[in-house]
């Protein structure tokens, strides 16, 4: 007899379409790119469906927003569903490719909430991405409660060898509190067991 396994569905919270700017929007800077993404890390919070993480992937050449993602860790069972691995994987599922670098395709950014994990810091240089632009720190992360995990100290200078610029601290305080007001109203910390 076969074994039976369920499938891997990961679903953007039903809130999300009502809150997104139309599709024509244009996000020409980096500052504008991140409130999107601050907006989305505090609503995923306040609604009650994760973590107070969110990111987006950016058209660079039109500006526009082509995939945005929320931390759907406890929503999807799945620890691995960090808010930007969620953004990448819908980027290349609309792009129809696993390298958002590719041919014919434009150049692409991701817009993070929080510097990435130690996780997302390693699917990085293989989706493709051509920058990378960070609100918070990791610190900022860690002093709430949140496992990083172990990067590198010299990690912004590693993708930019592999071409990946990074930019870091944009919005950082818009972005920390986002953070703190998810520590304050008492949200799980879903680290995985320490120490083992």
């Amino acid at each position: 007899m076969p074994h039976s396994y369920p499938d891997i569905t990961l679903s953007l919270p039903d809130w999300l379409d009502a809150v997104l700017p139309p599709a024509e929007r244009i996000y020409a800077t980096r500052e504008e790119r991140m409130e999107l993404v601050i907006h989305l890390a505090r609503q995923n919070i306040q609604r009650g469906t994760g973590g107070p993480f969110a990111a987006a992937v950016f058209n660079l050449d039109s500006g526009k927003l082509l995939a945005p993602g929320v931390n759907l860790v406890l929503a999807g069972h799945c620890s691995v569903a960090h808010a930007e691995l969620v953004a990448l994987m819908l980027a290349q599922q609309l792009a129809g490719s696993h390298d958002l670098g590719g041919p014919s395709l434009p150049p692409c950014e991701l817009v993070t909430s929080t510097e990435p994990c130690a996780m997302c810091l390693g699917a990085l240089p293989w989706s493709g991405i051509a920058s990378l632009v960070c609100g918070a720190r990791e610190g900022d992360a860690r002093e709430i409660g949140f496992d990083e995990g172990d990067k590198p100290a010299d990690w912004p200078a590693s993708l930019q060898r592999r071409g990946i610029a990074v930019y870091r601290d944009v919005r950082r305080l818009q972005a920390l509190a986002i953070l703190e007001e998810y520590r304050n109203k008492g949200g799980p910390i879903y680290n995985g067991r320490s120490g083992r």
